[in-house]
């Protein structure tokens, strides 16, 4: 028996589905916080609607005996019931010892030894993202485990890159290549085996001597890598911005490849996520009007709260959370005689908007370029909710640090960001790079390094 903790429903709505042949429990408890939570526009509370949405649809019609003991949880109209789902009310235990119920916590907790004391044949297992709340459950006898459902991987360090290096040269670990000439462009048809078995589609692969080269084809035995000229991609401009290693070049390459309808910037702090990103955007909104504007948005926790009442529009409310994106635009223009004035005039004449995320469900953005910043503070129910927006020759650049998540139930693992990485590294058209190093500055790299 599972007994989900709120904030597992927070973090996906639709973790009731996941537990397959096992009984699912719900704590009145857990239903009275996801009442409480349920108002506003927030982000949360549209989880927690959507959550009780989904608990009501799989009672159905249930009368309240048949609620306590469990209803079958129907996956399809013609598939066999697999799983229960139940309701259970705050129950007293039969010993003396139990936690102070001053705290939900605590009730939930109680609870579940309730129910151990009464299902001595069951497991009882607690499933919760609140690391302290598993803490408690466990120092009371009670079993308790994270929600793994959405964890695709269990190490970090398993996560693609978007890149291959290869000591000395990449032709060392290749037996036999076909080179075609298609249009100026060179292609290498290689065998899928050994060293290339693990490459998906975008990635690219460099080595000690120059070569570097971009997956553009993958089949189950085969594999076409189209020749990139290193001294092309370190020497490409992009509004006044030029690459200052091979990562940054190959995530500009990413950036400006109309091809290419999502890319995914991940990285350590000062490694140019940011600043690439908002430099390819205003080139491909402003010179080559590929597309018609760009869109910044990031997860604001408490925005609502915190600056919600102040007069102002959303653009000047969002203004305080995308400081990293004026930041970047005050670092392209440095070199202007007034950088103040240029900042302003870029303002002005591109097309940039800031959004809050708990205004842009339901939209639909065609011919956009869409920067979630801080993306790594999603969950990956949240991040899907973003990219479904992008319509129509829209682009959306995803930016986030494993590293620096605020987010109290979200770890590297459990991220929207990695989640996203995870699956979308087969996709046609998303690309992926990890930038490395640390360019903002000397201090900034050993501050990195040694604090």
């Amino acid at each position: 028996m599972y007994v989900l903790d709120t904030n597992v429903l927070i973090h996906d709505p639709n973790a009731l589905l996941n537990f397959e042949e096992h009984a699912v429990i719900i704590p009145m408890t857990v239903l009275e916080e996801l009442d409480s939570l349920k108002s506003g526009k927030q982000t949360v509370a549209a989880d927690c609607r959507q959550a009780i949405r989904n608990i009501d649809k799989l009672l159905g019609d249930a009368n309240p005996k048949d609620i306590e003991k469990g209803v079958p949880i129907l996956r399809g109209k013609k598939a066999d019931p697999l799983g229960t789902l139940a309701i259970i009310m705050s129950t007293e235990r039969n010993g003396n010892h139990s936690l102070p119920e001053h705290l939900n916590d605590n009730k939930i907790i109680n609870t579940l030894a309730a129910l151990q004391e009464r299902h001595t044949s069951h497991d009882i297992i607690l499933v919760s993202k609140d690391i302290n709340m598993r803490l408690k459950a466990r120092g009371f006898g009670v079993e308790a485990q994270d929600y793994h459902n959405d964890q695709l991987l269990d190490d970090i360090d398993l996560l693609p890159k978007g890149y291959t290096e290869f000591p000395n040269s990449f032709w060392d670990n290749i037996a036999k290549v076909e080179t075609v000439q298609r249009a100026g462009v060179t292609e290498h048809l290689l065998k899928r085996e050994g060293v290339l078995a693990k490459l998906n589609i975008n990635e690219f692969v460099i080595d000690e001597r120059g070569f570097i080269g971009q997956v553009v084809d993958v089949s189950d035995d085969q594999l076409v890598i189209k020749d990139l000229l290193h001294d092309d991609l370190m020497n490409e401009e992009v509004w006044g911005l030029v690459p200052r290693d091979i990562y940054q070049a190959m995530a500009l390459h990413l950036l400006l490849d109309p091809e290419i309808h999502l890319v995914n910037l991940t990285g350590s702090a000062g490694s140019g996520k940011t600043i690439l990103a908002l430099a390819a955007c205003i080139e491909m909104t402003v010179a080559s009007k590929l597309y018609k504007r760009t869109i910044a948005t990031r997860s604001t926790q408490g925005l609502d709260e915190d600056i919600g009442f102040l007069p102002g529009t959303e653009a000047e409310k969002m203004e305080p959370w995308l400081g990293a994106i004026v930041d970047n635009l005050e670092a392209l223009h440095e070199d202007d005689e007034n950088m103040s004035a240029s900042v302003d005039y870029i303002l002005s004449k591109v097309p940039l908007h800031f959004k809050s995320m708990n205004y842009i469900r339901g939209r639909s953005f065609q011919h956009s370029l869409i920067i979630i910043d801080e993306s790594q503070n999603l969950t990956p129910h949240q991040i899907k909710t973003i990219i479904t927006r992008a319509g129509n020759g829209s682009k959306v650049i995803c930016l986030g640090n494993l590293a620096q998540i605020d987010t109290p139930y979200l770890s590297p693992l459990s991220s929207g960001l990695t989640y996203m990485t995870e699956r979308f590294k087969g996709f046609q058209h998303g690309g992926h790079i990890h930038l490395q190093g640390v360019p903002r500055s000397v201090l900034a790299e050993f501050a990195e390094a040694n604090l």
